[in-house]
């Protein structure tokens, strides 16, 4: 084991004639070292420049949440990209079984940008595609003596979107109003209430299927026309049905299978009267 004297510090002969000979030399203790360097290790996050308000907030979800007069409270209805957008109308129009458009498509980022251009294209091609069915079925008529009928882009319009807004509104406040009543089975529920947005953008999105049938009404063939209307029917109303079964489960089989019907028969009566 060493000695008490070898472990203390020692001053020895070369580095004294060392620094003896040169005088002009610099020297630096090992602890003034250390402290010199400690505010140039501190300096890169002193001067750091803080984050930017609105990423923080962001990342942290703690928006505040916008005012209903302000343009950036509607804005957030309309915060999707074209990809979101085909993909939603894709799964609008191929629904798988046991497939929820909302928790698959929309994964509780409904929008309202897809309904809405849905609706005024249906408005469009049912408009166009009536006026010039009209000269389809008349072959033999003289083209001179046709009249554009333009009231029909008006009442397709008022139609197709107050079914669009009005129907999934009273569709939302019926389900609200049974899950608030106590009226369903003792049990925890499967999920939670669809939101009204959730509501009108499933509704919108599920329009899609008749864009194209309206514009293949064009080749005149009764038949077609309607295994064409009854096809987009069947597609349109079938997602409309696998989004809320699981809602209106909970009530009990016999309101949801009324449900389901009432939103079927509500479904072909707009198609039927288009």
């Amino acid at each position: 084991m060493a000695a008490p004297d070898e472990l203390r510090f020692q001053e020895f002969e070369a580095a004294a004639e060392l620094l003896s000979a040169t005088p002009d030399a610099v020297t630096l203790r090992v602890g003034e070292e250390r402290l010199s360097q400690a505010p140039a290790a501190m300096g890169p996050e002193e001067e750091e420049p803080a984050d930017d308000s609105d990423t923080t907030e962001l990342l942290a979800g703690q928006r505040q949440p916008q005012s209903f007069w302000t343009f950036e409270y509607y804005q957030a209805f309309f915060n999707v990209d074209t990809q979101q957008v085909l993909e939603r109308i894709k799964g609008s129009v191929l629904p798988l079984p046991g497939r929820n458009f909302v928790h698959h498509c929309l994964r509780h980022n409904p929008d309202l940008y897809g309904p809405f251009w849905i609706c005024a294209t249906l408005a469009l091609a049912l408009a166009v595609s009536g006026n010039l069915s009209y000269l389809t079925a008349r072959p033999g008529a003289s083209p001179s003596r046709y009249r554009p009928h333009f009231h029909h882009v008006t009442l397709a319009a008022t139609l197709i979107f107050c079914y669009a807004w009005l129907v999934p509104l009273g569709l939302w406040g019926f389900l609200r109003w049974r899950q608030g009543a106590g009226s369903s089975p003792p049990g925890p529920r499967p999920q939670g209430p669809l939101s009204l947005l959730e509501t009108l953008c499933t509704y919108g999105y599920s329009l899609s299927a008749f864009v194209p049938t309206a514009v293949l009404w064009l080749i005149p063939a009764a038949w077609l026309q309607w295994l064409l209307l009854a096809g987009a029917v069947l597609l349109s109303a079938a997602v409309l049905a696998t989004t809320f079964w699981p809602a209106a489960r909970p009530e009990g089989w016999a309101t949801a299978l009324a449900l389901v019907a009432t939103i079927t028969s509500l479904h072909a009566l707009l198609a039927v009267g288009c």
